[in-house]
């Protein structure tokens, strides 16, 4: 018998303004996705967005909720993937434009009462000009913040590659911005991905271990592969561990490949972490 998880479990899904579906997400229209992620027993999801605002809320709430579900969070990954938009950009029409579409999702998930997170959007720094691109986001972020606090939210900075993005690759990196963010008045935290962690040489039981308590949510995808997680993982107990042990009070979820078939990778996914839920008991 499987235990029950102590935190919201997720799925990472597309919101209906996205041109595709995201590739580490469900691989269908969200009233298809959000239906199929209830049957399998998911809480909640973690919608992608590109082109949103607070006047989406109510349309978005009432599709997740018809299927039984709740919205855990807002991704902002889409401006970048889909749009090219992103805050380091040399063009101040650019950077403009992707603080606009942040800003706009910040608001969403304010009125949903949930956290925005950033990732990739914060986007790419060219040879030379690492200085400068470095100040301009730092301004945006910073206005992105105050944006979702005014607006009942809280950002989520997530530590990512450097294939993804030109900073803030580790959570102790993160943590230096969310700091100086929280000085100013505008609460913010993690969001942790074990893929980012492994790709940066991170150590992840360590990380988890000692960020928990200042993560709003965990991201899991296999080790190497990135692909649905396994049964019988035993790294999987360790991180479940980590958290409890460390005070995550945040949601987990899952952001991986597909695999062709995403009712089946879902499926994957979340027999493997309840059966390592039993660690928990």
């Amino acid at each position: 018998m499987t235990a029950r998880l102590p935190w919201a479990l997720g799925y990472t899904v597309s919101g209906d303004d996205c041109a595709t579906p995201m590739p580490l997400g469900y691989a269908a229209p969200l009233h298809e996705a959000v239906r199929q992620l209830a049957e399998l027993g998911y809480d909640g999801v973690e919608v992608q967005v590109r082109k949103v605002g607070a006047q989406d809320a109510e349309k978005l709430a009432k599709t997740v909720g018809d299927a039984g579900l709740r919205v855990l969070g807002i991704g902002t990954g889409p401006v970048a993937a889909h749009d090219r938009l992103t805050l380091a950009d040399p063009s101040p029409d650019v950077r403009r434009h992707a603080l606009s579409r942040l800003c706009g999702a910040a608001r969403l998930a304010g009125e949903l009462g949930v956290p925005v997170t950033l990732g990739q959007t914060r986007g790419i720094f060219l040879p030379g000009h690492e200085a400068i691109q470095s100040t301009w986001v730092d301004s945006a972020v910073e206005r992105l913040a105050e944006e979702a606090s005014d607006h009942g939210s809280r950002l989520l900075l997530e530590p990512q590659s450097r294939a993804n993005t030109s900073l803030w690759h580790t959570p102790e990196e993160a943590l230096t911005v969310i700091g100086a963010l929280g000085a100013l008045g505008h609460p913010a935290g993690l969001v942790l991905d074990t893929y980012h962690l492994d790709a940066e040489g991170v150590e992840v039981i360590q990380a988890l271990t000692q960020h928990a308590s200042v993560t709003g949510c965990l991201q899991l995808a296999a080790p190497v592969t990135r692909g649905p997680l396994s049964l019988g993982d035993p790294r999987l107990r360790s991180v479940l561990k980590a958290l409890s042990t460390g005070g995550f009070t945040g949601w987990l979820t899952l952001e991986h490949s597909q695999d062709g078939d995403s009712a089946r990778a879902a499926a994957r996914s979340w027999t493997a972490l309840r059966d390592a839920a039993d660690v928990l008991v």
